[in-house]
């Protein structure tokens, strides 16, 4: 047996948690945090998810820990739906296989062989067919697991990977912990490969002297029905019948919910009938044709301006989708902030001593199958007629080399931790060689942490902190090609920030009381379990050489790059790019492009997310994709990023996919920390008010105290119920939801406190709207409703100088969005796919590049950035020029989507000498997708490309296009590789497969369409 525990993460901003990786040759276990950026960590790494199938979640159930796992459960299970799928494939071709073999056998009468293929058909058909049913996953933490899972249910959605939460509670007393006993503690959950014991460890200051039993409890999503005592972690007898009973009816809600979104069978085509005064609106309706029967798009009377029918219509029966069974879930009860942090000890099962072959043929036993018996434990009989047992032919055997894992969030967790009994049962900590220690601020220097290190020094331990882990850049591949970027424009792409220094010193030695057997974790380090214990530093990833990418710089990149620098230096051009944009507003404001990917992270881009700054009123934030905090650490220093939050006045959030909002917490808690600090003064609003005397009560208070959360209710109310998880500052938020207006209004947008129904400018509180559009620093806003999915919008923002700035989110192409964007100073639009891809673009209801720059023109943009690029392209495309007709004219005008949208407007964009261009496609030599340009008619828009980390004012995007032949000729350079094509899962990362990393062009293909939308 094979068996090795890996670090995948270190802490550092990027990947704030630890994550280890547990590998047996037959199934993996994630243990540790599953921070924001973990998901990234794996596709960094290679690190395939095929075999991961447990979850040991270690510390507090809190979004620091828990932060990234959403996400890789959207990873894991379409990787398991891909497995699924290939299965069933291959399942087909060989079976199509066999019937072609036997049609020409009995063309050819091939009588026997015929005979045989008949034969393998009924041995087909009665076994069934391949088992192609996926892996269960299971995720062991703390309480509140369950809860934070299904506030997600409104927008994860996945088939074929049954979701089981196991919930840990101890109940064990100070008392029963320093019991030491020589029987071993049985372990809390086991499998075919390990015994766990899982310890939950609550702080010193929580008193707690109620008897209870002695050992973990598991709450499993298959165990038995548990009371209220038991959720809130107490043995209360008093606790009414009635009111147990209710919290298990709570627990069993929360548990059908998740195994609803990982493992539905629900369908996105059925339709269930419905009266009309059922229906909420917007929303898809579908009625049956009395004559043909058959069904087709409703065409009857719809509710008016103010949301009301005829009632005469009120019964009319319509169509629509069945719900989602998720969304059915109004709301989910709350839920306490759980205090415990859980730490594990894993062993492998008793191994098995090594067969000596010598010592069986002595007793005359026989070789072949005799052999096999003893070997596995089976006691056999010898030739001679004796009996041979295992013992007599096989070394001693031996416990499994084990490990533990602490998570101690800060010094009030370590009393707890050193009086649990596990460390002096004799029996249990046999054969357990190191603990991985997961340790808060200044937690290793408490004293008697360090006592019990002395205590435990036969012991390896491996510290893992901040303070012992440097803050290197832990995705090498986008940090190298942010080192790239910012050779060839140091003034728009800034050298992430990153240290390769821990605050500690190199290692844990010295903090520690200078204990030989503590060292500091390592991002790659592997601790070899079996066959024998080993520590192998060989694996361990180095830091990124900065230095040596740019000795790596090709000379004619840096050449060109320097040509660009030139011309810009170059009076005439200065004076010809200031006369053009003398009148373009906002000039002065900096946009920074956080993340320019689709779907999920990838090595090269993070997912979505815009940083708008403008210089005395603040920052806006643009979508939150997962890990936007760690892409802001990587552009700011620690001073700036202080400045940053403390100026954040507004997020807004375009629809609830996974890639567009789950950093939107971290961010929110980050900024609540800055401006309030650990406790705040500010009293939370009274949900009982109404809307008047709760933004009277913020009237009276300091504006820049307060961050607005703007999109749809169905966003606030996933904030809300995570919300009594943690205390994140929630309360101390604006939360606006917005509605698109439609064709009567002129697309005006309504703004509405929270979920309520009430909007700030509906009669007797219009002037609720100015007021609160006047505290989030801008003179207007509106959201257009847009075809992507249920409750996605895009946005303009209005300032009082004029600079107008729209975003599209993900969307087709929109005519309600080229109306109240109209006369953009700027707009962000999304293209996600190049013109080729004008099949998919509709499919998946996207861009392609052509029509985002076509929406921008119609809505007489001044400036436009391209954005959200699909994780199908390895490198970002830029800009170029060509002359010649334009190829990509035909593939723009088919397949044009009708919905809101004007046809027959041709693209164009202006060139770095002023001329007008008509946008248009063309590959690369080294298959890069680039964006070329021709010569047009126009000259009054510039058009960039973004980059993760891009910062550039709005005065300089004209300057982009002046670096566009370097940049092409870098990615000319650059070899191309396939960012989804994995290591061999057998292999220790760090380390090269003997497999081939190249995959067929369909393989890869197909792998793509396993990466749903987020």
């Amino acid at each position: 047996m094979h068996a090795f525990l890996q670090f995948i993460t270190t802490p550092t901003v990027d990947t704030p948690g630890t994550t280890l990786l547990l590998h047996f040759d037959n199934k993996r276990y994630l243990i540790g945090n599953v921070a924001e950026g973990t998901q990234r960590a794996f596709a960094e790494r290679s690190v395939r998810c095929a075999k991961l199938q447990e979850c040991f979640i270690t510390g507090r159930t809190e979004w620091a820990n828990i932060g990234g796992l959403i996400g890789m459960l959207l990873t894991v299970a379409d990787t398991t739906s891909t497995a699924i799928s290939a299965v069933a494939e291959n399942a087909k071709v060989k079976e199509e296989s066999l019937d072609q073999k036997l049609m020409l056998a009995m063309q050819t009468g091939q009588d026997r062989t015929v005979e045989n293929l008949l034969q393998r058909k009924n041995r087909q058909r009665e076994a069934g067919g391949p088992d192609i049913e996926g892996p269960r996953m299971t995720i062991h933490g703390g309480r509140n697991i369950m809860h934070v899972l299904a506030t997600a249910r409104r927008f994860i959605f996945r088939r074929g990977m049954p979701m089981e939460v196991n919930e840990w509670k101890d109940h064990s007393k100070d008392e029963a912990a320093m019991e030491d006993t020589e029987m071993e503690l049985e372990p809390t959950w086991s499998d075919e490969n390990v015994k766990v014991w899982a310890m939950s460890i609550v702080p010193e200051q929580r008193s707690d002297s109620r008897p209870s039993s002695q050992t973990s409890s598991v709450v499993s999503s298959s165990s038995r029905k548990r009371g209220h005592a038991e959720v809130d972690g107490e043995n209360r007898p008093d606790v009414p019948v009635s009111e147990r009973e209710k919290r298990d009816m709570e627990d069993q809600m929360r548990r059908a919910v998740v195994s609803e979104m990982f493992n539905s069978n629900w369908r996105l085509d059925s339709l269930v009938e419905v009266p009309l005064r059922k229906v909420h609106f917007p929303a898809t309706l579908y009625q049956r044709n009395p004559e043909s029967g058959g069904i087709e798009p409703y065409d009857g009377p719809l509710p008016g301006e103010d949301g009301s029918l005829p009632e005469s219509h009120l019964d009319v029966k319509v169509l629509r989708r069945s719900p989602w069974p998720g969304a059915m879930i109004e709301s989910l009860p709350p839920t306490k902030p759980a205090k415990e942090s859980m730490c594990y000890i894993f062993r492998p099962h008793y191994q098995r001593g090594k067969f000596l072959p010598e010592k069986a043929a002595a007793l005359q036993v026989e070789r072949g199958q005799k052999y096999a018996m003893l070997a596995r434990g089976n006691t056999v009989t010898a030739a001679d007629g004796k009996t041979v047992t295992p013992d007599m032919v096989m070394t001693e055997g031996r416990e499994g080399n084990g490990f533990a894992v602490v998570d101690l969030p800060s010094v009030d967790y370590v009393k707890g931790l050193v009086r649990r009994r596990e460390w002096r049962n004799q029996e249990l900590m046999r054969g357990i060689k190191v603990i991985v220690w997961i340790l808060g601020p200044s937690v290793h220097q408490d004293p008697q942490l360090l006592g019990f290190l002395k205590e435990m020094a036969h012991l390896q331990h491996i510290f893992s902190s901040p303070e012992h882990c440097p803050n290197y850049l832990a995705f090498n591949s986008a940090g190298a090609a942010s080192v790239r970027l910012h050779q060839i424009d140091q003034s728009r792409y800034p050298v992430p920030v990153h240290n390769n220094v821990p605050s500690t010193g190199s290692t844990a030695s010295g903090a520690d009381g200078g204990l030989d057997a503590v060292e500091s974790a390592q991002r790659g380090n592997l601790l070899q379990l079996e066959p024998n214990f080993e520590i192998q530093d060989r694996h361990v990833v180095p830091f990124l050489n900065t230095a040596q990418v740019c000795e790596q710089a090709p000379s004619d990149v840096l050449s060109l790059a320097d040509a660009a620098k030139e011309s810009l230096s170059r009076e005439e051009v200065i004076r010809a790019l200031d006369e053009r944009q003398k009148d373009l507003p906002g000039k002065d404001a900096e946009i920074i492009t956080l993340g320019t990917g689709s779907a999920l992270p990838s090595k090269y881009r993070n997912v979505s997310a815009t940083l708008l700054r403008i210089p005395g009123r603040g920052s806006y934030l643009f979508d939150c994709g997962e890990n936007t905090m760690g892409q802001l650490s990587r552009v700011f220093t620690t001073p700036q990023l202080a400045e940053v939050l403390r100026d954040l006045r507004a997020i807004w959030i375009s629809h609830l996919h996974a890639d567009h909002h789950l950093g939107t917490i971290s961010v929110i808690k980050a900024w609540h920390h800055e401006v309030w600090g650990a406790k705040s003064d500010l009293p939370s609003s009274d949900k009982s008010t109404g809307i008047r005397s709760k933004f009277s009560q913020m009237a009276n208070e300091d504006g820049q105290k307060r961050l607005s959360v703007i999109s749809d209710s169905v966003m606030l109310d996933f904030l809300q119920e995570y919300a009594s998880v943690e205390d994140f500052g929630l309360d101390k938020i604006v939360p606006l939801s917005i509605r698109g207006g439609v064709y009567h209004t002129g697309y005006r947008s309504s703004i509405l406190w929270g979920d309520s129904e009430v909007g700030l400018e509906t009669p007797g509180n219009k002037d609720l709207r100015q007021a609160m559009l006047s505290r989030v620093g801008v003179s207007d806003i509106q959201a257009a409703e847009v075809d992507h999915c249920h409750g996605a919008k895009a946005v303009s923002l209005t300032f009082s100088d004029g600079f107008k700035f729209s975003y599209s989110g993900d969307c087709r192409p929109s005519g309600a969005f080229e109306k109240i964007g109209k006369g953009s100073t700027v707009l962000l639009h999304e293209a996600t796919f190049d013109d080729e891809l004008q099949g998919d673009a509709l499919a998946k209801k996207h861009s392609t590049t052509s029509e985002a720059i076509e929406v921008g023109l119609n809505m007489e943009a001044k400036r436009i950035l391209l954005t959200h690029f699909s994780q199908r392209y390895q490198k970002i495309p830029v800009m170029d020029q060509f002359d010649g007709p334009d190829p990509a004219a035909q593939l723009r005008n088919n397949g044009r989507s009708s919905n809101n949208y004007r046809e027959g407007s041709a693209s164009h964009t202006q060139s770095s000498h002023g001329q007008q261009q008509s946008l248009s496609i063309k590959r690369s030599p080294s298959n890069e997708r680039v964006v070329k340009v021709k010569a047009s008619d126009r000259t009054d828009v510039n058009i960039g490309v973004a980059f993760d980390l891009m910062r550039v004012k709005v005065g300089e995007i004209s300057h982009l296009e002046y670096f566009a032949p370097a940049l092409t000729k870098l990615y000319e350079h650059l070899e191309p590789e396939d960012s989804s094509v994995e290591a061999d899962e057998e292999v220790p990362t760090g380390t090269k497969s003997k497999k081939s990393s190249k995959k067929k062009s369909k393989d890869v293909k197909d792998k793509g369409k396993a990466k749903k939308e987020r």
